[in-house]
């Protein structure tokens, strides 16, 4: 019998790339950086008096690292309620320009279907669509929903073992825990460079990015100087890329 190789239909490679089950296994490279930080959160937490109850809603609910942190550091300090909300409101901000960012890519969805896509992205699984976005003209939305569903999922499970485990790691630190996220988004930026194919270009900003940082920390603080090198170095990477396209 003469054997012959089955070849895979266009249409069929799209689906299975735009899966849930493939959003699932493209989300297993951030797992790590969830864990680690959601056990760091979970020890925060309740170390800052919250229940197991109380934890668990917060990673439902409110599920933003940085501002479960900060509403561990509030509670312990005794801030106002109204202090505690405003604050949370602006650290979370930036996901309007994570979804606006994103936004383009699920153009074919209708409205609802579309806030139901933003109601669970975070700053990584932002980092592994953006990343499939350069070179696709959309995402699949069952992708999108297996990116968020198991990165949420993982979330609520780090932050209620870091709770059990709170007796036993007092100083999530000195474990190096605090570096995973960064470690994480490291990963992501090779990745998503090596994948645009634009490799010069990139390094450029990088420097520039890098030099501006420095050089803006002489004169401000060091997070303002992050933060101008953010907008300046982005502005210059998006016009230079659009004017060689």
């Amino acid at each position: 019998m003469s054997s012959e190789t089955r070849s895979i239909p266009a249409g069929e490679k799209l689906a299975e790339q735009d899966s849930f089950l493939q959003g699932v296994k493209d989300c297993v490279p951030t797992l790590l950086g969830y864990l680690s930080i959601g056990l760091a959160a979970g020890v925060v937490q309740k170390t800052a008096g919250l229940t197991i109850t109380e934890i668990a809603l917060l990673s439902l609910l409110l599920y933003a690292g940085s501002a479960q942190f900060i509403f561990a550091g509030m509670i312990a300090a005794g801030s106002s309620p109204a202090a505690i909300i405003f604050t949370i409101f602006f650290v979370n901000l930036r996901h309007l320009l994570l979804s606006a960012s994103l936004s383009p890519y699920f153009r074919h969805l209708s409205v609802w279907r579309n806030m139901w896509v933003g109601s669970l992205l975070t700053d990584e699984t932002f980092g592994v669509a953006i990343q499939q976005a350069v070179t696709r003209k959309k995402l699949g939305e069952r992708w999108m929903h297996g990116l968020n569903v198991t990165a949420y999922l993982n979330w609520l499970i780090a932050n209620l073992a870091g709770a059990m485990l709170a007796n036993w790691i007092s100083n999530p630190e000195q474990y190096g825990l605090g570096f995973a996220l960064p470690a994480m988004f490291i990963g992501l930026l090779v990745l998503s460079i090596l994948g645009r194919g634009k490799l010069k270009l990139d390094i450029a900003i990088a420097l520039i990015a890098a030099a501006v940082a420095i050089g803006s920390a002489l004169l401000f603080s060091g997070s303002m100087g992050i933060i101008i090198a953010t907008i300046v170095a982005s502005t210059i990477g998006m016009a230079v890329d659009k004017r060689w396209k």
